[in-house]
């Protein structure tokens, strides 16, 4: 490194906003102590390799059933066919990446001598990883940076421009890619980072030793697996401060509890609303707390809440199959509801995976006439799987068959599988962040509620989960009217209730655009809206935090960039807006009711029993 400080007149230093005595922060001060903190830190790295090493060598965890890097390096694999298989092409890609090496080389040479420097011709796009000063004014983890930066755009140009490559090979290369350059990032490492090394070298080394202590306490909470910590999980409790929401447990299946909520109004809509979350994850998701909870804003809007708490399954659920899922689920908690409040009309939600499974159910309903729901909202719900985003990566023939021996050895899927493809969609915000400041720089995460939601993942059903892979992701047969239910071949087509669908504009897992095109496959009226922010974020959005904002247009059809560029935007919540449409169908009120009602006993208060077990 230069230290340098003369006056280049007009250039100013010869290194732009270096300060040479920023260095100080890089030197050693006590190497004995470094010393010592290096090999205990060292030592809680072989208590990390023990706990991994344990349940492999016990038979407990068999990596070969279910190999992901496999497939990464036979995917990467084809890209590299393609560029090695004429000596020309070899050249291009290496003149690609040397040159841009060499236009560092010679940018940096030029601040050195206070020469006026050309702008990066690809340029340093805003990355949180590289919000340190550092990255910009020191030369060295300037000049690493810059190398990562190039590296990282030259391996995506050479998957696009790779040929030949069917569209799922193309995207799955391009998903490894940057699965490969985000895991490389200089931010990553220790000596290559620069607030991981100035913590290093003010604390000498302790900060190691703490970040060393996490990881083998991770790896042995995980089983032998890796679970990453993003939030700090003693704060929370569900039933303490989180799913607060006043209700009973008034009803359970060998899947399911059915749960209905304590009114907050004199009156309410006759018509209850009945909530079916994800399986994939728990409920709570809308009763995080009173000031985050749709479910309670619900209820302080009149409806008689009741929704649907998923057991997480087992050995014993293993042969539990979509259909079950309809029967023991959707259908036990509307006989439940029918039973608490003598209606024989609901209103019904269906978010994400619940509302696919929400939506076969009403098409199978459709064919035995049964019209008990009487209108349904979809969030972030994907009833084509066309356009399903990366998530796709993960499913085709090979990997699927690969899935299914895995669920077939235990009955379930476990639900760290699941987080750990949901944080890989997004590794450079999910991932990595949380590899640096707690094995690196030794820091306990803060406490968020929405990440410990994240982290309570749920098992996956073998039979249910096989079924959703292969006729959702693979087959695409709900939107082809071709998926089978309890022996009917049921079509979207005669679904023909009110729907509202919303989608979100940042959505890594049921993308706006796939959302959209699912819309025009009902047989009714659909009002498609529009939220800001993610998959969660822009659902969990509540009125007085006036954040984000909704579009609302024509009818869903046609390209989805079409129906975009003609919405119309409002800021704030899409909660009211949907209130406005659920009390158009039917504003009818009648006294508040009680929980079960007269015909049903609380089985336990809310949340109930079956969304506290933990994998």
């Amino acid at each position: 490194m230069a230290d340098k400080t003369e006056d280049k007149g007009t250039n100013g230093p010869e290194f732009p906003g270096f300060d040479p005595a920023s260095l100080n922060a890089y030197m050693v001060k006590d190497a004995d102590a470094l010393a010592a903190n290096v090999a205990r830190a060292i030592e809680n790295m072989g208590k990390a390799a023990s706990e991994w090493l344990g349940p492999r060598e016990r038979g407990e965890i068999n990596d070969s059933v279910v190999n992901p890097f496999g497939d990464l390096v036979k995917t990467l694999s084809k890209v590299t066919e393609y560029w090695l298989a004429e000596p020309q092409r070899t050249l291009e890609a290496q003149t690609l990446l040397f040159s841009s090496y060499m236009g560092i080389w010679m940018r940096s040479m030029s601040r050195f001598s206070g020469e006026p420097v050309e702008p990066d011709p690809i340029g340093l796009p805003k990355d949180k990883r590289f919000s340190d000063e550092d990255w910009t004014k020191n030369p060295f983890f300037a000049f690493l940076r810059q190398l990562y930066v190039v590296t990282a755009d030259w391996a995506e140009k050479l998957v696009a421009q790779a040929e030949g490559l069917d569209e799922h090979t193309r995207h799955k290369a391009a998903f490894y890619v940057r699965q490969v350059t985000a895991a490389i990032s200089p931010a990553n490492f220790a000596l290559t980072n620069p607030e991981v090394f100035r913590d290093t070298i003010a604390t000498n080394g302790a900060n190691l030793v703490a970040g060393m202590k996490m990881l083998a306490e991770d790896i042995a909470a995980g089983g032998g697996d890796l679970r990453l910590r993003q939030t700090d999980a003693s704060k929370f409790a569900i039933g303490r401060n989180m799913a607060l929401t006043p209700g009973k447990v008034i009803a359970q299946s060998e899947i399911c509890e059915v749960l209905q909520y304590e009114a907050s109004t004199e009156t309410v809509l006759k018509r209850p609303l009945l909530i079916v979350p994800p399986w994939i994850n728990k409920f709570y998701i809308l009763d995080l707390n009173p000031q985050k909870s749709f479910t309670k804003w619900c209820v302080d809007q009149g409806h008689t809440v009741f929704v649907i708490s998923w057991v997480n399954p087992d050995a014993r659920h293993a042969m539990k199959d979509w259909e079950a899922y309809m029967r023991e689920g959707i259908d036990f908690a509307l006989d439940t509801v029918e039973k608490a409040t003598g209606e024989k009309k609901v209103n019904a939600i269906g978010y994400c995976v619940g509302g696919t499974l929400l939506a076969a159910t009403l098409a199978y309903h459709a064919q035995q006439k049964d019209s008990r729901i009487a209108s349904a909202t979809f969030l972030t719900t994907q009833v084509d799987f066309t356009f399903a985003g990366d998530l796709k990566v993960f499913v085709d023939e090979e990997q699927i068959a690969a899935i299914e021996r895995q669920m077939d050895a235990f009955g379930y899927l476990d639900g760290s599988k699941m987080a750990s493809a949901f944080n890989m969609l997004r590794a450079s915000e999910l991932i990595w962040p949380y590899v640096v400041n707690n094995y690196l720089r030794g820091q306990e995460p803060l406490p968020f509620d929405l990440l410990y939601w994240n982290s309570d993942s749920t098992r996956m059903a073998a039979a249910n989960h096989a079924y959703y892979l292969r006729n959702c992701y693979l087959g695409n047969k709900l939107s082809k009217g071709e998926m089978k239910l309890a022996d009917k071949v049921v079509s979207l087509k005669d679904v023909k209730i009110p729907i509202y669908n919303l989608a979100t504009r940042e959505d890594h897992i049921a993308p706006a655009k796939s959302v959209f095109i699912g819309s025009d496959l009902f047989g009714g009226q659909v009002e498609f809206v529009l939220t800001g922010s993610g998959h969660i974020a822009g659902v969990v959005n509540p009125p007085d935090k006036e954040k984000y904002q909704y579009w609302t247009g024509a009818k869903p059809t046609g390209p989805f960039e079409t129906w975009a560029e003609k919405a119309v935007e409002t800021k704030g919540s899409w909660w009211p807006h949907w209130q406005h449409w659920v009390e158009a169908k039917d504003a009818k009120r009648v006294p508040a009711r009680k929980p079960g009602g007269s015909a049903l006993n609380a089985i336990a208060d809310a949340p109930g029993t079956y969304v506290l077990a933990r994998i």
